[in-house]
């Protein structure tokens, strides 16, 4: 049965709170890499995009395509070392396990577009028992990354609902992009990454502090 609303999420900065084991990571690679690590600043805006393409817009831009790649080999061994570490859980924020819920409950298709690849995202399966909420999961590794509307696409295209339909949740000026180009409706969330006002200069339809208003605003969605 087809569903009648699809809520498409993001998973870094939106459902996990990931902040923390990224940054430790990002610096540990450049470091390990003989490259000044970026600062937070730096690394929270390119959160969203695929590994590749992120880390490109932060290495020196002479790098040449070697040390890129070494450096994005770098930043997957650290992720994998670090991701043990007690210190730097990827935790899901409070309210998403319960929104998750409620939605599978209404009847909602429920997917994921994420600048994560299916390994790292298996890797966050195994803490948090969440995968089977999801009727459909799409990742960096799949096809084009954001800003492009291929996972949004891939989405509403597995479950056969329109852009009408359906709609994005994500805390990355780039998932605000990605749903624009897909033409679904654009919720923000100001938790993550990305600043209440970035999301909103983006061109999303909503900005969401707090789980509390987004459940409330899903809740209430009408399809047109």
């Amino acid at each position: 049965m087809t569903p009648l609303r699809l809520a498409i999420w993001d998973v870094d900065g939106t459902l996990v709170d990931s902040r923390a084991v990224i940054q430790a990571c990002m610096e540990t690679a450049f470091r390990e890499s003989g490259l000044p690590p970026p600062d937070y600043d730096a690394t929270r805006r390119i959160v969203g995009l695929s590994l590749q393409a992120g880390i490109a817009q932060l290495a020196p831009p002479d790098l040449g395509a070697a040390r890129l790649e070494a450096l994005v080999d770098a930043y997957r061994n650290t992720f994998t070392r670090l991701r043990a570490d007690a210190a730097l859980q990827e935790a899901m924020y409070d309210g998403a396990l319960e929104l998750l819920d409620r939605l599978k409950q209404d009847g909602w298709g429920l997917a994921i577009a994420t600048g994560k690849t299916h390994r790292g995202l298996d890797g966050l399966f195994a803490k948090h028992p969440i995968k089977a909420y999801f009727d459909t999961v799409w990742c960096a590794d799949d096809g084009p990354g954001k800003p492009h509307p291929f996972m949004v696409e891939q989405s509403m295209r597995a479950l056969g609902c329109a852009p009408a339909q359906s709609l994005m949740i994500g805390d990355a000026i780039h998932d605000i992009a990605m749903s624009r180009a897909a033409g679904v409706r654009a919720l923000g969330v100001s938790w993550g990454f990305g600043r209440a006002e970035e999301l909103r200069g983006a061109g999303a339809d909503e900005v969401h502090n707090d789980f509390g208003t987004l459940t409330e605003s899903l809740l209430a969605f009408a399809p047109a």
